[in-house]
């Protein structure tokens, strides 16, 4: 059996988290440094918020998420608080000076409604001044035409905390309007299947990102389509923003 700890484990080793070798991280990382409070959205199993004590922020630390196994490995460290919820449930009034939502999980906010209530609820958690900062997949990129099996990047071989060899693809199931499911296979070196993990994405566009910010009463300070903060042009893959609660 695979189970619901192992996943939590296999995020980790397929989404190593490192301020000095992932442009992603490397864009994050100062942002929470600077910030006197931090609010992660969709923590995960915790790795930014970890290495930011580690190295040294002395301030609040919070992460939120609904996956309870992701939390477990989280909670590794008692020095930063973990909440189990989802983005909706973040709490209005806590002031946080800076909130995040990184590895594209503004994607799993399927619905204008829930996008609606996620960001209201972050708004109600940031301070005056305070910022959100998040990415979600560039819709013109058409990354999921790259997740398949023959796909060489996407067939991962790993050996995990149990020291098992597993290998881990893609496949796209559906593409219909803006959402796209796909389904992650975890198996054995022979082709065993251990566990098939589905998932649901949407891809936004800028005008429907932006409209939908606005309406919730974030005011966008900056967007980029590269971790280098290039700007947004026709061969962006990513929609970087920073928004602001004025």
């Amino acid at each position: 059996m695979y189970s619901d700890a192992d996943v939590a484990a296999l995020y980790d080793l397929l989404n190593p988290w490192h301020r000095d070798r992932r442009s992603d991280d490397r864009f994050y990382f100062p942002l929470v440094m600077d910030a006197e409070s931090v609010l992660d959205v969709g923590c995960g199993t915790g790795a930014m918020l970890k290495l930011a004590r580690e190295r040294g922020h002395r301030g609040r630390l919070v992460g939120l998420d609904p996956d309870c196994a992701a939390l477990d490995r989280a909670r590794s460290r008692a020095d930063v608080e973990w909440i189990e919820g989802i983005a909706a449930d973040a709490k209005s009034g806590a002031c946080f000076e800076l909130a995040t939502m990184t590895g594209h999980a503004f994607q799993n906010l399927l619905t204008d409604d829930e996008l609606r209530a996620s960001l209201s609820a972050i708004h109600g958690a940031l301070q005056r001044g305070g910022r959100f900062a998040f990415e979600t997949r560039h819709p013109q990129a058409r990354a999921w035409e790259g997740w398949t099996p023959s796909n060489s990047d996407d067939v991962v071989d790993l050996v995990d905390d149990a020291g098992r060899p597993l290998r881990y693809w893609h496949d796209v199931d559906s593409v219909v309007g803006d959402i796209v499911t796909i389904r992650g296979t975890v198996a054995k070196p022979d082709g065993t299947v251990l566990r098939v993990l589905r998932e649901s994405l949407r891809f936004l566009d800028v005008a429907a990102l932006n409209a939908l910010l606005v309406e919730t009463g974030l005011e966008i300070d900056a967007q980029y389509g590269d971790w280098d903060r290039g700007p947004i042009t026709d061969d962006s893959r990513e929609i970087i923003t920073i928004a602001c609660r004025r």
